[in-house]
């Protein structure tokens, strides 16, 4: 995520109805796509299938709220497992599952608590409500001896949000219904040339 601070998160109930955007996303030469994790009774299958046809793509699990997504998740074979919120009952079982969790956080205090429960990795949200500066606020009285932990930033955010915030010091941005139209879509080619630079 370093070489490119971006992901997309792609919802349908029925993960197969995601094809045409994963190859999409594919072409355009995005990295890391997340995929949300829903009841569907076929999910993990569709997951793996996904996972198979897309080898170029860094795929994960997102909306993960309980332990039923997490499990399917790692039975999916997924990289890793995004939340929108802080659960140490998920990430102690993440770790048990050896699968990289991203717990959601908002205020100071889910920060600290999620980099004192291992965390490395912090999904900010919902970003756009807290604004550009709001994770720099926080460097100085949090940073402590190891700093503040990565950052993605996520919620209501679109292509033309990027840039703006990673100069403002967050490490990624995570896109979600943002790809609504070919407006989108041709802002996030630009956008992923740009970030090939």
């Amino acid at each position: 995520m370093h070489r490119q601070p971006l992901l997309v998160v792609l919802r349908a109930y029925d993960l197969l109805e995601l094809l045409p955007s994963l190859e999409r996303l594919q072409e355009l030469g995005v990295q890391h796509v997340e995929l949300a994790w829903s009841s569907h009774p076929r999910w993990v299958d569709q997951a793996i299938e996904l996972r198979q046809r897309f080898a170029h793509l860094r795929l994960g699990a997102a909306s993960v709220v309980d332990l039923a997504g997490l499990k399917a998740a790692a039975a999916a074979g997924l990289g890793y497992a995004v939340s929108p919120v802080l659960d140490r009952g998920l990430i102690e079982a993440a770790i048990a599952l050896r699968l990289q969790f991203v717990p959601g956080v908002m205020s100071p205090s889910e920060v600290h608590l999620a980099r004192l429960w291992g965390c490395s990795i912090v999904k900010l949200f919902p970003a756009a409500a807290l604004g550009r500066s709001y994770w720099q606020r926080l460097a100085a009285p949090l940073a402590g001896a190891d700093g503040l932990p990565f950052c993605i930033a996520a919620g209501g955010l679109g292509p033309a949000d990027v840039e703006p915030w990673l100069a403002a010091g967050v490490d990624a941005v995570a896109l979600g219904g943002s790809l609504v139209n070919p407006a989108d879509w041709e802002a996030l080619a630009r956008l992923v040339e740009r970030l090939r630079t």
